[in-house]
């Protein structure tokens, strides 16, 4: 098996989205989805979760196709994990219209043996006592990303922290950030964060683009300026699942591979806008992500100043 391989443990899902510009039901979502097409394009991806009767197989053999294995992804009797969510004009704001969890919340995450030796981890946002779980049956791996959110900062504090001890990057937004922390300047909350364990934290900052706080200071990279963006569901875990696939792709972990690879995973959250679900993704190439860098990096960079 390849040794580089991502294993990603997260929801899958069925979602109904009203967004301003079309109406969709039934698309293919959850954060373990989202994150396993993006790390694809770097690395080979492998999933667990878990699917009920009514997840379509061509879903599955999408994500097979994508050089994701899915041997991990277990069906059982019941339906699958369903979110439906409606979108302001300006797709900044959200209101959840319905969450029926299903099979999801029976969700026991059980990793096939070949799995154990991963040595890049992406623990998506799910309960505490599951991503401990998780990291009791990985062996020795490289690298552990792990995402939260509100609900388990405020309601599981203590098994939270538990995972926190044990995981190199933690990757929040903001209101997450300043909840966790119990401050509000971002630095300071980083700060906080870190002491509490992970080598290194990331915020994402959505329209404002992403910040990497490590032994080294701070990092930010900006979010790209989009005309066209239609869905934002799943950018974050888009985001945190091409970050982890490009450091598998480099297995090199330096600083400076951090830094490279915040910048793939804001280039890839861009284009998971620019479709309903996971549609742009699961067309995208490398030459796509690497012009988005490009003009990444030249809408911030300063040329050398020249005397004349």
């Amino acid at each position: 098996m390849n040794e580089k391989a991502v294993l990603i443990v997260g929801s899958m899902a069925l979602d109904d989205l009203e967004l301003p510009s079309t109406t969709a039901k039934n698309v293919l979502g959850g954060a373990a989805t989202y994150a396993a097409f993006a790390a694809s394009l770097f690395a080979p991806a492998r999933i667990v979760a878990v699917v009920g009767e009514d997840f379509s197989q061509n879903d599955i053999e999408t994500l097979m196709k994508h050089g994701i294995d899915t041997s991990g992804v277990e069906r059982v009797k019941g339906k699958t994990f369903r979110w439906a969510g409606r979108y302001g004009a300006n797709l900044t704001s959200r209101v959840t219209l319905d969450t029926q969890l299903n099979v999801f919340a029976g969700f026991q995450p059980k990793l096939p043996a070949a799995y154990r030796s991963s040595d890049y981890v992406l623990l998506a946002n799910i309960h505490p006592a599951l991503q401990l779980q998780v990291l009791d049956q990985v062996t020795q791996p490289k690298l552990v990303l792990a995402d939260t959110m509100n609900f388990w900062i405020e309601g599981e504090p203590e098994l939270l922290n538990k995972v926190l001890e044990r995981v190199d990057v933690l990757c929040i937004n903001d209101e997450e950030a300043r909840l966790l922390s119990g401050v509000y300047p971002l630095l300071q909350a980083a700060q906080i964060i870190l002491g509490k364990g992970p080598k290194s934290l990331i915020i994402k900052r959505g329209e404002n683009g992403a910040v990497l706080v490590d032994s080294k200071g701070m990092f930010w990279v900006p979010a790209v300026p989009l005309n066209d963006a239609v869905d934002p569901t799943g950018a974050g875990d888009s985001f945190a699942g091409a970050l982890v696939g490009y450091l598998a792709s480099e297995d090199e972990l330096t600083p400076e591979s951090l830094r490279r690879a915040l910048y793939v995973g804001t280039a890839v959250a861009s284009f998971n806008v620019q479709a309903v679900g996971t549609a742009r993704l699961a067309r995208l190439t490398i030459q796509d992500v690497e012009r988005r860098i490009a003009e990444l990096t030249a809408m911030t960079h300063l040329p050398a100043q020249t005397h004349g």
